[in-house]
């Protein structure tokens, strides 16, 4: 491929070039809108030019005790642009776009997105390329729900009756009119004759005629089939050909079974050759309701029939699932739920009676019907990989973001399918409208209890039966101490685990106007983040105004240390011991000065024979800010005080009465019945008067200083608690004791997920009696526990820039996981022990890593490896691995036998024989 190599511009110093880029960031992010061009870069290269302009801030903020790690290397400026690393050569041989990318790309690992604007000023300073632009799409309903759509959808034509194939891309905003345009311009066709169908599957779904709808809204997928189609009929009439027998599919099918052949001889392996051209021509993906209801007698046939090689009484359930192309997470998320007994019989047996035709959250049956199929095929005898192809055609049409052969999360899916499966087979059919009722004193077994009938009486189906348990969830209000306390349903537990890519921050808030006092927030941002994603958390926090800003600082003794006011400063930099304010202030159409405002107290000098006083720094200092051409009067310095130390005067009715003299600009302010004092100095000793006089601010690289001087009587009239206690960034907890080497263990990850903890910004919580937002602490506790226990571990941490993988080893119980402590419901003496049957596992990287799934066949007590197509007996003490993702555990009665699944299918299948 030829690189195209644009003229560099005059090189920029690297503080200029920062400076741009971050302004010309924040305004194309500000104003960005449907249809906006965005442009890849490799994350490589981009990484290198952020470590060239940020090495003097980096340098800057190693200094004192701090050293550079590379001593005085300065980073050499980077080369051109080279963006080679993303481009699939081969891919661009069959597609009408000129440069094709990898499938595998990961935003934030591979290439960042950057506005136009960026790119051609970065394009200009360094050259290079290729470029790689990319439309802004909208994603919903309102105009800045936008998405970068980094990959068109890729659509494979087919030209019946004459066989001809081509591979173009076209965005899913596109018209279908366009697809059709495109269609007859490969094929060198007339429009007013040409016709195209929705071929997903390779079975005709619908003609594509209306020409104004949108290819998203026509539900057409990534990698699926356009039948083109030419009618016979010279007027452009579809009465013809386009309405005729489906001849074509003899042809498209013939193709594909020889292409699958000539693969498989040459070595290629179903998953690498799926994604282009493997089809089955076995199943319709479009079963009628009558058609799954004729099939569902038992009579369970293989799509490759039965090799021979079963024998009477060999185990069943050892059947495994073709890889389709990136499907093993698909493959590893059935199995498991395949082989949980209660569902195997549920689903062995007639549960057609059961399907809820009628729900308008389920999917009018097929979802289940389509699961049910599979799980039949998959215990039937015989061990002979099965095609999950009619499975991942109903999946893909109910839920269209697992379309495709891209990787994907087996965890998501195993939430859509417990869910989607749980609509389709509700019995409940008319769902009651129920209002909560408050607890009123009454105990919580009794609100409890009432919770879980109201959860009944709307979602009633076996996953609710199996799977379903329900927590205590209880809100305390930071303001008021308002506890609210539910009790909800849950599916699964998602688990944290204690070595997390992300950090929890906490910062002290001051506001400009006084309108609140000083209030701290805890955020959670990713570990390897920058000031941005700060930034960000803290203002959906504080519910920042439009007209607003934030400007963090790091306070050491009493005064601000630096300014963290450039977003692509590294969070790194932060340390948990350090002490951050987040000043709240009104934005200003140019750069303004700043002048903190640093707190005195009077401090006796009791060693010497003459009392004096000596003023020493104390507190948290104020932040202001002025127009650097605004003339400012003492008195513009002294409301400027006043204002921001209203709300932390202790008189709350004096405090009203502030506030309403700030907006008056009445000089005028009383606490306790006494005249409340203000002594200002400069820098040079000066006391600022309260008068029209004009006040020099003095110049500063950070803020001017202006002392605020403090007797202890006006000390006493403010909350100091304010000003005194600022919180550290992260406040270690005592750890939990665990030797050197020691794995995490299940139990201190559900510890840490019953733990006490502030709510995140998005999730902030509406105190009734406050009649606001409030960022509440909440307590977990398990009040009731399902038969089957599906456990997540939270191995996967996104951020705006990275996707991080957590490798830690988690020492999970395959016997005897005991949760009888764990239970809040203290009315139940049973005990609550549970047994490990299967795991989905989760092997390498986000992007490209592979799923596995471990079973327990119960009645031989035995573990077998399910990875895609290929099963094999292993060890029990091989369960355990740095891969385990989902685990599976099932209920243990005291003194009841285990209820295998094995005894179970295997009676069915001799009583069926004799």
């Amino acid at each position: 491929m030829e690189m195209v190599v644009a003229t560099r511009a005059p090189e920029v110093p690297a503080e200029e070039e920062r400076a741009l880029i971050r302004d010309i960031t924040v305004a194309a992010e500000a104003h960005a809108k449907e249809g906006d061009t965005f442009f890849l870069i490799t994350n490589r290269w981009w990484q290198s030019w952020i470590d060239y302009v940020i090495q003097d801030l980096a340098s800057a903020t190693n200094n004192g005790s701090h050293h550079h790690e590379y001593g005085s290397n300065v980073l050499r400026r980077p080369g051109a642009i080279d963006n080679t690393d993303l481009i699939d050569d081969t891919a661009s041989e069959v597609s009408n776009m000129e440069i094709e990318l990898h499938d595998t790309l990961v935003e934030g690992r591979d290439y960042i997105l950057l506005p136009q604007q960026v790119w051609e000023k970065l394009h200009g300073w360094y050259g290079g390329g290729p470029t790689l632009p990319r439309k802004a799409i909208n994603t919903g309903l309102s105009q800045t729900d936008l998405a970068i759509e980094v990959y068109p959808l890729r659509l494979q034509l087919l030209l019946a009756p004459k066989g001809e194939q081509a591979v173009i891309r076209i965005s899913k905003k596109d018209r279908v009119g366009e697809l059709h345009k495109k269609a007859c311009e490969v094929f060198d066709l007339i429009p007013d004759e040409t016709c195209i169908w929705d071929y997903y599957g390779r079975t005709r779904h619908s003609l594509m005629d209306n020409l104004e709808k949108a290819l998203d809204d026509a539900n057409i997928q990534m990698d699926q089939d356009i039948l083109v189609e030419v009618t016979s009929d010279a007027n452009g009439s579809l009465d013809g050909g386009c309405m005729g027998s489906i001849q074509e599919n003899e042809y498209f099918e013939r193709e594909s079974t020889s292409l699958i052949a000539d693969a498989s001889k040459s070595g290629l392996s179903n998953e690498n050759f799926a994604s282009n051209n493997y089809t089955s021509r076995s199943y319709s993906s479009s079963l009628t309701q009558s058609q799954y209801l004729r099939s569902s007698n038992g009579e369970l046939d293989n799509m490759h029939g039965t090799s021979g090689m079963i024998t009477r009484g060999s185990p069943l359930g050892l059947t495994g699932l073709l890889n389709l192309g990136n499907t093993c997470f698909m493959n590893s998320a059935i199995q498991c739920l395949v082989h949980t007994p209660e569902f195997a019989r549920y689903f062995r047996e007639d549960y057609h009676r059961e399907i809820n035709w009628q729900n308008p959250l389920g999917m009018v049956g097929e979802l289940a019907l389509a699961f049910g199929e599979l799980l039949r095929k998959l215990w039937a005898p015989g061990r002979t990989p099965v095609s999950p192809r009619p499975f991942k055609t109903k999946l893909s049409r109910f839920a269209p973001q697992f379309s495709g052969y891209n990787q994907h999360d087996s965890q998501e899916l195993l939430a859509f399918l417990l869910d989607g499966l749980h609509e389709d087979l509700n019995r409940v059919k008319h769902r009651p409208y129920i209002k909560s009722k408050d607890a009123d004193g009454r105990s919580d077994d009794e609100v409890a209890d009432e919770y879980w009938a109201n959860h009944i009486a709307r979602n009633n189906s076996i996953i609710v039966d199996v799977c379903q348990g329900q927590y205590k969830s209880t809100l305390v209000c930071p303001a008021c101490g308002k506890v609210s306390v539910t009790f909800d349903p849950f599916m699964y537990l998602s688990l944290p685990l204690q070595f997390t890519s992300t950090r929890s921050m906490t910062v002290m808030v001051f506001t400009f106007d006084g309108s609140t006092p000083p209030t701290p927030y805890t955020v959670i941002v990713p570990k390897q983040g920058r000031c941005r994603d700060l930034i960000q958390a803290l203002s959906n926090a504080c519910s920042l105004r439009n007209g607003e800003r934030l400007v963090i600082a790091e306070i050491r003794n009493h005064r601000i240390h630096r300014l963290l006011d450039d977003p692509v400063v590294q969070l790194s930099t932060i340390n948990d011991d350090d002490r951050l304010a987040v000043y709240r202030l009104p934005k200003m159409d140019k750069k303004p000065s700043y002048i903190q405002f640093v707190h005195r107290r009077d401090d006796l000098d009791n060693g010497s024979n003459i009392s004096s006083t000596s003023w020493k720094p104390y507190g948290v200092p104020l932040l202001a800010q002025v127009s650097r051409n605004e003339t400012v009067t003492g008195m513009h310095i002294h409301e400027m005080v006043r204002k921001m130390l209203a709300p932390m005067q202790k008189n709350q009715e004096s405090q009203h009465s502030v506030q309403s003299s700030v907006s008056t600009r009445t000089q005028t302010y009383h606490t306790d019945g006494s005249k409340f004092q203000l002594q200002l100095i400069d820098d040079s000793n000066t006391a600022i008067e309260q008068s029209n006089d004009t006040i020099r601010i003095p110049q500063s690289s950070l803020a001017a200083v202006i002392f605020v001087n403090w007797s202890k009587a006006d000390l006493k009239k403010l909350n100091i608690h304010h000003l005194e206690n600022l919180p550290e960034v992260f406040k270690y907890a005592p750890p939990a004791k665990r030797t050197r080497g020691e794995p995490l263990s299940l139990y201190a990850c559900l510890d840490a997920f019953l733990r006490e903890e502030p709510l995140v910004p998005e999730d902030m919580w509406y105190c009734p009696r406050c009649k606001e937002q409030r960022q509440a602490s909440k307590k977990l506790d398990l009040w009731r526990l399902p038969e089957v226990l599906v456990i997540h571990l939270k191995r996967f941490s996104f951020s705006r820039t990275t996707k991080q993988k957590l490798e830690t080893f988690v020492n999970f119980p395959i016997h005897d996981f005991d949760l009888t402590n764990y239970i809040a419901n203290k009315k139940s003496s049973e005990r609550q022990i549970y047994e490990l049957y299967a795991v989905s596992n989760h092997y390498g990287s986000m992007a490209s890593g592979h799923y596995t799934a471990y079973i327990k066949l119960l009645d031989e007590d035995r573990w077998y490896n399910f990875d895609d197509s290929h099963v094999s007996a292993i060890n029990e003490e091989d369960v355990k691995s740095g891969a385990a993702y989902v685990l599976f555990y099932r209920r243990v009665r005291d003194g009841a036998a285990s209820n295998g699944i094995q005894s179970y299918v295997n009676q069915n299948h001799r009583s069926s024989q004799r």
